[in-house]
């Protein structure tokens, strides 16, 4: 369904790749928890950047958002869409990137792991966490409590499982 959506919209080749390789990604960050919800995991990651059908800024994240709310997704699809950019956009941020101004940080466990297997994969390859932190000491401007928060996420989805 979430498939066949994207291409419904339009969305490009290489963001549908993308979207599939995030949901590999995030199944296997689940698999860390019994209590993660597969299903709106799947969901989510398939339809995390679909609003990139029609813009490639920041704000793709809320026009995905309109985009599955005219499908008749719920809210907790909703929330994984709107708040998978990056380690999550505080308000204060938000204010700073021209975005309604409200928290887009990740509050569930599912929003968390779909926004870090995000943040784990760049176009349709699996990164280490330091290629991002490189990566955002390269794009942002002020990356210090961004890399904070990326870190403090892949502590609690993945380190923490580790031998």
């Amino acid at each position: 369904m979430e498939k066949e959506l994207l291409k419904k919209e339009h969305t490009p080749e290489n963001v549908i790749s993308h979207c599939e390789a995030v949901y590999k990604k995030a199944m296997k960050i689940a698999s860390n928890f019994e209590n993660a919800d597969t299903d709106l995991i799947r969901k989510g990651a398939l339809l995390h950047d679909i609003g990139r059908s029609k813009t490639h800024d920041i704000t793709h994240a809320i026009v995905g958002v309109e985009i599955a709310k005219k499908y008749g997704y719920d809210q907790d699809v909703l929330n994984i869409i709107e708040r998978h950019i990056g380690a999550g956009i505080t308000e204060e941020e938000s204010k700073k990137l021209g975005l309604p101004e409200k928290s887009y940080v990740p509050q569930t466990l599912e929003e968390k792991i779909v926004a870090h297997a995000d943040n784990l994969v760049s176009g349709s390859e699996e990164v280490s966490v330091e290629y991002v932190i490189e990566k955002w000491k390269r794009r942002i401007e002020d990356p210090d409590d961004n890399i904070e928060r990326l870190i403090e996420m892949d502590n609690e989805l993945i380190k923490s499982f580790e031998e």
